[in-house]
């Protein structure tokens, strides 16, 4: 294998607690809620999976019920997919639902996992190229730069861009030919079995992390540099 493939959230990054994000949201506004007030938001947040990068929802608003499936597909069915959902939280505080949407393409609402730039930086040291490919709705590239990442990756493949989204092989396809080679010789590194697992089809190699929080998988990405090695292709 001559190049990597990584997806963004829950692979090389993740999304800051739902605690955090409305945490967050609320000091920007000055709202305090009363006692047991926060808990119950944060956790209907988290029930209908308002986070974007987070838990997948347990209910779904009707109104969110066809944005779903193709919210990757343009920047303005990623925002009304997710507003939607946060809006079925019902937090009482005016403009909170934009307010959430735009913390979570900040920069500060997302953590490197401990072994991404070590991992990026030995591909670059390998002089294997590497491609972000990630189902979303917005530009991603802000977040890689206030990281210290952006110069380790080589090309970004974003869906609401190209207007495809995983697991369709035409994603997966562009990525290897921005990166100039064929999909056997290029990995494809994500935690989306049903995702980031259509590279497979492409005839790409595929290696699935587990999506946990940043401080729960120190080393996810470690094994990926094992699966590079002259030794292990050849096996």
């Amino acid at each position: 294998m001559n190049g990597v493939m990584f997806d963004f959230s829950g692979t090389l990054l993740r999304i800051e607690s739902a605690e955090e994000w409305l945490a967050a949201v609320l000091a920007e506004a000055g709202v305090r809620p009363v006692e047991g007030e926060f808990a119950q938001w944060a956790a209907r947040l988290t029930e209908y999976g308002a986070v974007p990068g987070g838990t997948p929802p347990r209910r779904m608003p009707e109104e969110a019920v066809k944005l779903w499936d193709e919210r990757d597909l343009s920047a303005e069915q990623h925002r009304a997919a997710y507003t939607a959902l946060a809006r079925a939280a019902q937090i009482p505080v005016p403009g909170v639902e934009e307010a959430l949407y735009e913390r979570h393409m900040s920069p500060a609402a997302w953590r490197p996992y401990p072994d991404t730039a070590p991992t990026l930086r030995e591909l670059r040291r390998r002089g294997l190229p590497v491609a972000v490919v990630s189902n979303i709705g917005w530009d991603l590239r802000p977040v890689f730069r206030a990281h210290g990442l952006d110069e380790l990756v080589d090309a970004y493949v974003l869906s609401y861009e190209l207007g495809v989204q995983k697991p369709d092989p035409g994603i997966f396809a562009e990525a290897c030919a921005r990166l100039g080679l064929p999909p056997a010789e290029v990995l494809m590194v994500g935690d989306s079995r049903e995702a980031d697992g259509g590279a497979a089809g492409l005839g790409c190699p595929v290696h699935f992390v587990d999506h946990l929080p940043a401080d729960l998988r120190p080393s996810g990405l470690t094994p990926v540099l094992a699966l590079l090695e002259p030794e292990a292709a050849a096996g």
